[in-house]
């Protein structure tokens, strides 16, 4: 029994031996299987990340133009900034505020570029009050108080028809003069001072308005604002004018936070050289007047917005703030009957006179001796309404 089990023993080793050498046999032709396996996947992976990133760089591929314009904008922003410019300008503009720490420096540069802008567009800007000598000019600045100086240009050749000198307004029925300039408004007290200026110019300096701001202010009616209008543009000797409109924009622009106007003056004075004070309150001026409205500013139509702090306080709508634009900016007559040459070159168009008869002055209608005044009297049903600012 015992060899019986040995010899199937031993007959089962060897039994065993082919199938392990079956196994072993097979081991190698599964090795050369596994072999091409690993290199199939392998290939396999290789191509996916590749069909996958094919898809990745086309996506971007199609809003390239939008990330060159704008480097870090997302594609979607990119693509709404091109359909939409006019919303995208405020997110240019937003960045213009200054810092609430900003230096004197920087403040000086901005003030300055501002002003140089200004003056490309409004390279004819000068006084709006009609004048012929330094009496004429003093008389209407003190007149022009309260109201337009539109409404002063067609006043003023009434009175300086019937009153050419200092001496003649000075000996004048204050009754006839209150006539004359009821349309300003507040005529009883600009004929005192009308009245009482010409004395003090008869009296005190022979006749002559004196070129020192010191003998200005001395006269009735005139203040700093006045006497500087004087000196600047009859004389030629540099001044701030601190209006109504000067006031709102610099303060609008952070130039300054004052609102007494002689620290205005002195705050704004500090940032400009001495020979710009004249011109830039004419430019200031005419902005205010034209586009940079009390109520309603015409932001969307400003040449200067990318660099206005207060940007959006007014209507940003290009179309509907090319509506409130006023003067030669919409379109319509000036404030002078004679402006300047260079503001008819411009485009600008002389403000009709009074409905009344006055002389020198031409009817609106009436066949006018000269060719200006009938050109200027088409749009004249249109000027009151812009007479306002």
């Amino acid at each position: 029994m015992k060899s019986t089990a040995k010899k199937t023993s031993a007959s089962g080793t060897p039994a065993k031996a082919p199938a392990k050498k079956t196994s072993a046999s097979s081991a190698p032709a599964k090795a050369p299987a596994r072999k091409p396996t690993p290199a199939t996947p392998t290939r396999a992976k290789k191509s996916a990340p590749a069909k996958k990133a094919a898809p990745a760089a086309v996506t971007p591929a199609k809003p390239t133009p939008a990330k060159a314009t704008s480097p870090k904008a997302t594609p979607a922003k990119a693509a709404s900034a091109k359909a939409t410019p006019s919303k995208a300008a405020p997110t240019k503009i937003t960045p213009a505020k200054p810092p609430r720490n900003e230096s004197h420096t920087a403040l000086v540069r901005r003030a300055r570029r501002i002003n140089r802008e200004l003056g490309e567009v409004y390279p004819y800007a000068h006084p709006e009050l009609d004048f012929e000598n330094p009496f004429q000019l003093v008389v209407a600045t003190v007149l022009s108080a309260q109201t337009t100086d539109l409404r002063v240009n067609q006043t003023t050749p009434a009175l300086f028809g019937k009153y050419p000198t200092p001496e003649d307004l000075a000996a004048a029925n204050p009754e006839e003069v209150e006539e004359i300039l009821r349309p300003t408004g507040f005529f009883r007290a600009k004929t005192k001072s009308v009245i009482g200026l010409s004395k003090a110019l008869r009296d005190d300096f022979g006749g002559e308005v004196p070129g020192r701001l010191e003998d200005l202010v001395k006269l009735p009616g005139v203040g700093r604002k006045t006497a500087f209008v004087v000196l600047g543009n009859a004389f030629g000797r540099p001044g701030i004018t601190v209006d109504t409109h000067f006031q709102r924009l610099v303060r609008r622009w952070q130039w300054t936070d004052q609102t007494e106007p002689d620290k205005i003056e002195a705050a704004i004075g500090g940032l400009f050289p001495k020979s710009e004070w004249t011109m830039l309150s004419h430019h200031v001026i005419f902005h205010g007047r034209r586009i940079c409205h009390a109520r309603k500013p015409a932001c969307g139509a400003c040449p200067i917005a990318p660099l206005c702090p207060a940007y959006g306080e007014g209507e940003t709508d290009p179309e509907k703030a090319q509506k409130l634009l006023k003067y030669e900016k919409g379109g319509f007559p000036g404030q002078r009957l004679n402006p300047p040459q260079s503001y008819l070159d411009a485009g600008g168009i002389p403000a009709p006179p009074l409905g009344a008869p006055a002389p020198g002055a031409v009817v609106p209608g009436a066949s006018a001796p000269g060719a200006p005044v009938p050109a200027s009297a088409g749009p004249a049903p249109g000027s009151p309404a812009r007479e306002a600012g």
